[in-house]
């Protein structure tokens, strides 16, 4: 891929500091290389996980004992879920997941394959497919990742005047860390959000949106004031 492609990479969207995948994550480039590679890493790391700090359940799942976990909850392997993670009533989680530190995922929530760093938050009916949500990032209610094209054919990153290839069919969103998704927002296929970016309610956001900004509409976006 071109040089000039900075923007796009893993070290300028996320802190791997913030994450128990950063072994993962150090291990690629782009982030949407990660995702075919979350199931293998938790199966490996899984049982090096302290029994002291986790509980396993099940074949591939294993769950911090101070995370908060609804009875409602549904939990597919292969999973972790980190401590201080709450998960809340009616979570739906498929399996491919790794739910961070003090993450949270709401009520009525879907997550699959799927990496969600510390402090982030899906709280809120949300669908995050085939996505990576950044340190303290959060989907407004409604909100969702759309994964898949409707002509089924690979996903590409628009950035700037390219199309970028990831040479996979399913890719839902990169959020960086900070970033804000308003209500009801829909991240169609190939999204890569910058660090500390806010999205406006109801908007419908394709390709790369840079750091520090705010999407007000597409075609209008501004730069944050400092």
């Amino acid at each position: 891929m071109n040089e000039n492609l900075q923007e796009l990479e893993i070290q300028n969207l996320f802190d791997l500091n913030e994450t128990i995948a950063s072994e993962l994550f150090q291990s690629f480039r782009y982030p949407w290389e990660v995702l075919a590679s979350i199931k293998e890493f938790i199966c490996k790391i899984g049982p090096q996980l302290p029994e002291s700090e986790y509980e396993k359940r099940g074949d591939d799942i294993w769950v911090s004992k101070s995370a908060l976990v609804y009875e409602s909850a549904y939990l597919h392997g292969p999973l972790i879920i980190c401590p201080g993670a709450e998960i809340r009533h009616c979570a739906f989680i498929r399996g491919s997941a790794i739910v961070g530190e003090d993450a949270t995922v709401g009520n009525s929530t879907e997550l699959k394959n799927a990496v969600l760093f510390n402090k982030a938050q899906a709280p809120h009916y949300n669908y995050v497919g085939d996505s990576i949500l950044g340190y303290r990032s959060h989907m407004g209610a409604g909100a969702i990742t759309s994964n898949l094209k409707s002509d089924k054919t690979n996903v590409t990153v628009r950035f700037q005047e390219q199309k970028i290839a990831t040479g996979i069919r399913k890719f839902g969103a990169a959020l960086g860390d900070n970033v804000e998704i308003g209500c009801g927002s829909v991240l169609n296929p190939g999204s890569v959000i910058g660090r500390d970016t806010m999205v406006y309610p109801l908007s419908m956001v394709r390709g790369y949106i840079p750091p520090r900004s705010i999407f007000k509409e597409k075609g209008n976006v501004v730069t944050k004031e400092p």
